[in-house]
Formats: structure tokens, C-alpha cells, sequence
């Protein structure tokens, strides 16, 4: 066991201070149900997400809150998790209980679990620099893919309306109502040959939003 977790060390490019800490990394409570890696996965999960999100705000700085946390979703989630745990091959190197050894189902959960434990112990023996490099490396064909851009309603709108009719839809806005610390904007929006499509949000810019979804609802166009 001891010569596979140095082929684990060499393959993820990171050697542990603390030997310990990698071991305990890997086991699994069927194996050991007090000495187990369910903390470090605990905290391995948390320095995951700060990396990630961290990344997102450099590589997107301008992009929306909202679109950048669904990027975050899709990539912190357990999913992709399991097909990074799998591309390391990490199964291999765990200690597993009798039962969990030979069933391959109930095992991708505890895989992708271990991965973020494995995040923990890197964070724990070497600091967020280690932890991050190897998080970026593992993560960065995701982080690529995840160029993508979902296209927000008041965009769809406005593309279809100059596609159409080569004019931007017109906003108008209403009214603001509710409490001060609570307010509840009000905004209209029109195209050529639509009815006025009213929207309310938190915000102008989110009732805009709205509007241009009630209305592209309306034209059946979403």
C-alpha cells in the first residue's frame, strides 16, 4: 500500500509533509468508523469551492452573479467530482469496508467524496497555494468547458427583436413601490407587434429581466 501511495503523490505532482494526513485522506468509515476521512472531506469540499469560485470571478469578471454560480454549481458538484476521482483513479488507492469494495454503484458517491478529502489533506499539509494548483489542475478541461454563456432573458429579447425588426425593445419604467429597505420595482416592455409585458424585481435591472421573460413566455419564443 505504501508504494501505491506514492505512485497517488507522483500522478497528483504533490508530496506530503505528513503521511498521516494522505492516509487518513483515503479511508473510507466502512474501513474504519473513527478514524476516517468524513472531516477532511467536510473541509476539502469548502476549499474546493473557494478555489473554483475564485477562478470564475478572474476568468469572468464581468459576467453576472447568477450565470457565474451556475457555472460554479456544475462544477463543484458531485458529478464532476466523480469524473475527476475517476480520471485519478482514486478508488484504488482507498480504504474500503468488505461491502463497498465489489459494488460499484453505492461506490461513486464515497469516491467523489474522497476526492474532496484528498482537497482537505493538501490544504491541511501544504497551505491554499498547493491546494489550488492541484485543484486548477484537475479542474482545468472543466473550467475551459465552462465557457459557456446562458443566454439571459433580456438578451434573448433583444437579439430576437433586432433579428425581427432591427430595434431594441423599450423599457419603461413604472413605478417603485414597497418599504424602503424592501423596494419593488416596476418596468414594461415592448417589441413591434407585442402587447406591453409588465415585470417586477428587486431591482430595475431585475424587473427588466422579468419583463423581457414574461414577454418572450408570451411569444412562445422560451
Amino acid at each position: 500500500m505504501k508504494n501505491l501511495i506514492k505512485d497517488l503523490e507522483k500522478y497528483i505532482e504533490y508530496s506530503f509533509n505528513d503521511q498521516k494526513i494522505l492516509r487518513q485522506s483515503l479511508i473510507h468509515k466502512s474501513y474504519n468508523n473513527k478514524d476516517n476521512n468524513e472531516k477532511l472531506e467536510f473541509l476539502g469540499d469548502r476549499v474546493l469551492g473557494l478555489i473554483i469560485a475564485k477562478k470564475l470571478i478572474e476568468i469572468y469578471p464581468l459576467e453576472e452573479e447568477g450565470i457565474i454560480d451556475k457555472k460554479f454549481a456544475n462544477l463543484v458538484n458531485k458529478k464532476t467530482c466523480l469524473f475527476i476521482a475517476k480520471k485519478i483513479n482514486i478508488k484504488k488507492y482507498m480504504f474500503l469496508g468488505p461491502s463497498y469494495k465489489s459494488s460499484q454503484s453505492s461506490t461513486d458517491k464515497i469516491v467523489a467524496d474522497c476526492l474532496e478529502a484528498l482537497i482537505g489533506a493538501i490544504y491541511t499539509d501544504g497551505g491554499i497555494k498547493n491546494a489550488e494548483k492541484i485543484v486548477l489542475k484537475f479542474w482545468k478541461k472543466n473550467l475551459e468547458d465552462s465557457t459557456f454563456t446562458l443566454i439571459d432573458p433580456k438578451t434573448k429579447l433583444q437579439e430576437y427583436s433586432l433579428k425581427e425588426y432591427k430595434i431594441l425593445p423599450k423599457y419603461t419604467f413604472q413605478k417603485k413601490t414597497g418599504p424602503q429597505h424592501k423596494p419593488t420595482f416596476n418596468t414594461i416592455v415592448q417589441i413591434p407587434n407585442s402587447k406591453k409585458i409588465s415585470g417586477q424585481g428587486a431591482s430595475k435591472k431585475a424587473a427588466q429581466q422579468n419583463a423581457a421573460n414574461r414577454l418572450l413566455q408570451s411569444l412562445k419564443i422560451i
